[in-house]
């Protein structure tokens, strides 16, 4: 058993078809320095090779000290007036995520560790 509280939240985002580089690049150039600044470390990004997930999925990981944490530095982020304004800004043109899943882990006593 994990001998901490730290908790990893896979997330999936499925695009809008043809959005996917839209959301890439609100990621890359603002999505995760605010994920940062509100205690939100992110440990990769992925984009699916194959079919039928390609071109309309990304694929992340983000980690948090506790499910109490996690939730707290979502609703910060939420509420952040600067994600509100590139959210919106990148939104100009139609949404760009159809869906989101969200599922909270912890590691496994046998895992290697991250970090």
């Amino acid at each position: 058993m994990p001998t901490n509280s730290t908790v990893y939240e896979l997330r999936v985002y499925h695009a809008v078809p043809g959005k996917l580089p839209e959301l890439v690049a609100r990621f890359r150039d603002h999505t995760d320095a605010l994920f940062a600044r509100h205690g939100m470390k992110s440990i990769a990004y992925w984009t699916p090779l194959d079919e039928p997930l390609k071109g309309n999925t990304l694929i992340y990981i983000l980690q948090h000290p506790s499910r109490e944490a996690a939730a707290a530095n979502w609703k910060a982020f939420q509420d952040d007036p600067e994600w509100i304004r590139v959210r919106d800004k990148s939104q100009e043109n139609g949404k760009l995520v159809e869906s989101i899943d969200s599922t909270f882990m912890e590691m496994t006593d046998f895992s290697p560790r991250l970090g």
